[in-house]
C-alpha cells in the first residue's frame, strides 16, 4: 500500500467506521472519515482524494447518489461501494453506475487492503506529481502544513533562503487545493524591469504605450480559476505594490491603458528570500500587503537541516539527468554518498542539483565518485549530531575509505556557474539551444551571462568563447 493513498470513507456506522479507518491508517493510507454522503462531497470539493470507500445505505443521500455525484464531478476517482445485502441486480446497477467494486458484508479486512491496493493506483495516476521529495522528518512537517493550508484559499507566503525549492512548494501546494485542474501561472518579479512589471501582472490595451500594438491580457487574467505564484515579492516596486494590494481586495484588474474593471478568481501563493518584516520597519515594503499575503506562512528549511533529503534528492537528480543528457543508467557510490552528505550546501537544493549535472558530464563509465562532485573538502560546520539521522549516522562507518584526491576548486558559487555554462557550451560544441536546455536557463539569460563573463575578462572580446561554434549557433 502506498503512503501516497488519499482515501475517503464513508460509513455511517461508528463502531465500522473507526474499525475501518483503523485498519486503513495501520495499511499507511491517509484517511478521511465521514458519517455521510453530504458530508464526503464536501470534503471532496477542499481536498484531493485517490479513492472512496462508501456503504450504500446511508442517512440522506445513499452510496448510489453519492455514486453518481461523483461520476459529473470527477469521472476518474474510483468507488468502492459496501453493502450488507447479496442482491444481484444491486451489483450489477452499481457497476453500471461507475462503480469500481462492490464489497459485501461482513469482508475480512484482507478484503477491503486489496480493494483499496487495486483501485487507489488509478485515482494517484491522474494526479499530477509536483516533484516534491520529503523523506527527512522536518521536510513532512512542513509538507502535512502546506497540505492542510491548501485546502483553504487563503493567501500562502513561502519564505526561505535561495534554492530551498520554492516554486516546487507552490505547485505541491496548487496539485493538493481544490483548484488543482486549473491554471497555475508563475511569475518571477525580480526578472522582469520595472517598467514592464505592472501590464504583465494586469495586461494592457492596444496603444496602452510605445509597443503595446495590441491587447494583451496578464498573469491574473491566465490565473482565473487556478493559482497564481508571485517570486521573488520582495523585490516588486512600492507602486506596483499598491495596485497588488487593490486587485487582492476587489478581486478585479484593471489593464494597463484600459478603464474596465475585469473580475478575477485566483489563490495567490507569493515567495521572497528576504524578511519581509524587515522590509516592511524599513519602508521598503507596504505593510498592509504583507499582511494580505502572509495569511499561512511556511518557512522552507535549508537543505543542511533536512539532511535525510541529500542523497534521494541526488538520486533523484542522477536519474533525472542521465536521461537527458543521453546517457545510461548511473548511480552514485557510497563514497559519494558520503561526501554529499558532509557538505552544508549553501546553495541548498539548487546547488546540489548543479553539482549532479556536472558530475554526470565530467564522469566516464561507472557510477560518479567524490572526485566528480568537486565538493571542498572541508566537513560542514553548522551540522546536526549525526546520531539524529540514519543517513548521517552511517558517515562513522564511511570514514576509512580512502580520501581522494581534489581537484583545485573555483572560489564562489558564481565561479562554479560560470565553468559549468561554459563546460555545457563546449560539450555541445556552441549550441545555444541545446545549453538552454540543459542547463534550463532562458536564451536571453544565456546571452546576459556571457556578455557579464566578456566585461568580467573571462572570455574574449568577442562574442565567441573557446567553444567552436558558439556564435554562429545562436538561435
Amino acid at each position: 500500500m502506498s503512503t501516497h493513498t488519499h482515501l475517503l470513507l464513508v460509513e455511517d456506522d461508528t463502531d465500522l467506521r473507526v474499525a475501518l479507518e483503523s485498519a486503513l491508517c495501520r495499511a499507511d493510507c491517509k484517511v478521511t472519515a465521514v458519517a455521510s454522503a453530504e458530508a464526503g462531497l464536501a470534503v471532496l470539493q477542499h481536498t484531493h482524494a485517490d479513492l472512496v470507500v462508501s456503504d450504500i445505505r446511508l442517512p440522506g443521500m445513499d452510496g448510489m447518489a453519492l455514486l453518481q455525484e461523483i461520476r459529473e464531478r470527477r469521472a476518474d476517482l474510483p468507488v468502492v461501494l459496501m453493502t450488507a445485502h447479496a442482491d444481484a441486480m444491486l451489483a450489477i446497477q452499481a457497476l453500471k453506475a461507475g462503480a469500481s467494486e462492490l464489497l459485501l458484508k461482513p469482508f475480512r479486512v484482507d478484503q477491503l487492503l486489496e480493494a483499496v491496493s487495486r483501485h487507489a493506483s488509478v485515482g494517484r495516476a491522474g494526479r499530477p506529481d509536483s516533484g516534491l521529495l520529503a523523506c527527512d522528518p522536518l521536510m513532512q512537517v512542513v509538507v502535512a502544513r502546506a497540505e492542510r493550508g491548501a485546502r483553504a484559499n487563503a493567501s500562502v507566503l513561502l519564505t526561505g533562503e535561495s534554492g530551498t525549492g520554492k516554486e516546487v512548494m507552490a505547485r505541491h501546494i496548487h496539485l493538493n487545493s481544490p483548484r488543482a485542474q486549473q491554471s497555475f501561472v508563475a511569475i518571477n518579479c525580480a526578472a522582469i524591469p520595472e517598467t514592464l512589471l505592472e501590464s504583465t501582472l494586469f495586461g494592457h490595451e492596444k496603444g496602452a504605450f510605445t509597443g503595446a500594438s495590441k491587447q494583451q491580457a496578464g498573469k491574473f487574467e491566465q490565473a482565473h480559476g487556478g493559482t497564481l505564484f508571485l517570486d521573488e515579492i520582495g523585490e516588486m516596486p512600492v507602486e506596483t505594490q499598491a495596485k497588488l494590494l487593490r486587485v487582492l481586495q476587489e478581486r478585479c484588474v484593471e489593464r494597463v491603458g484600459g478603464h474596465r474593471a475585469i473580475a478575477v478568481d485566483i489563490r495567490l501563493i507569493a515567495a521572497t528570500n528576504r524578511d519581509l518584516a524587515q522590509a516592511v520597519s524599513m519602508g521598503r515594503f507596504r505593510e498592509d500587503l504583507y499582511y494580505r499575503l502572509a495569511v499561512f506562512p511556511i518557512q522552507l528549511p535549508t537543505l543542511r537541516e533536512r539532511p535525510g533529503d541529500i542523497v534521494p534528492l541526488a538520486r533523484r537528480f542522477v536519474e533525472r539527468y542521465a536521461l537527458t543528457f543521453g546517457f545510461g543508467p548511473t548511480q552514485l557510490s557510497e563514497a559519494a554518498e558520503a561526501a554529499l552528505m558532509q557538505h552544508s550546501w549553501p546553495g541548498n537544493v539548487r546547488e546540489l542539483e548543479n553539482t549532479v549535472q556536472r558530475a554526470l558530464l565530467l564522469a566516464d563509465a561507472g557510477p560518479l565518485e567524490p572526485v566528480h562532485l568537486e565538493l571542498p573538502t572541508t566537513p560542514a560546520t553548522e551540522w546536526p549530531e549525526p546520531a539524529a539521522n540514519p543517513v548521517a549516522g552511517s558517515l562513522a562507518e564511511r570514514s576509512t575509505l580512502p580520501s581522494m584526491p581534489q581537484p583545485v576548486r573555483p572560489a564562489n558559487v558564481r565561479d562554479v556557474e560560470r565553468e559549468h555554462i561554459l563546460s555545457v557550451l563546449e560539450r555541445v560544441q556552441g549550441n545555444r539551444r541545446e545549453a538552454i536546455a540543459i542547463l534550463g536557463i532562458s536564451e536571453r539569460a544565456l546571452r546576459y551571462k556571457l556578455k557579464a563573463y566578456r566585461e568580467q575578462g573571462a572570455l574574449g572580446a568577442t562574442d565567441t568563447p573557446p567553444h567552436s561554434h558558439l556564435s554562429g549557433a545562436a538561435p
